[in-house]
């Protein structure tokens, strides 16, 4: 008695298709995520405890930016803060009060903590009352 066998389904697939879906939802994903502004509220909070800060930067929704209560343009911000941080007894606890409005995008938020990191100083972010 002649026992055929029986032919063995592979279990391997094609992952030719797969990659080219994933290659083709990183692009589109890469080039939607410029388009969208995202707008954060900024956080509130109960807490009263006012930070010690040395320099401190302002910045309203309409785009006025003031550092220590002058004017000044959001892309000269480093460089002044780089030279008042070079003129500073206290360099290794220099802190930077972040005082944003509610409607600020957060790009610019993050532009001054980009610039305080780089200049290795603390960031705080001015928080409102909630209420």
């Amino acid at each position: 008695m002649a026992v055929k066998s029986r032919n063995k389904v592979s279990a391997e697939f094609s992952m030719s298709s797969l990659t080219d879906i994933i290659f083709l939802l990183l692009i589109f994903f890469m080039l939607t995520s410029s388009m969208i502004q995202i707008n954060v509220k900024l956080p509130e909070s109960e807490s009263k405890t006012v930070a010690p800060t040395d320099y401190t930067v302002m910045m309203t929704k309409d785009g006025k930016v003031t550092y220590n209560g002058k004017s000044a343009r959001l892309r000269d911000i480093e460089g002044i803060v780089r030279r008042a941080v070079s003129d500073d007894t206290n360099k290794d606890n220099a802190t930077i009060a972040i005082i944003a409005e509610v409607g600020v995008p957060w790009q610019k938020v993050n532009e001054v903590m980009s610039i305080a990191s780089k200049l290795k100083m603390r960031a705080i972010i001015a928080t409102q009352p909630k209420g």
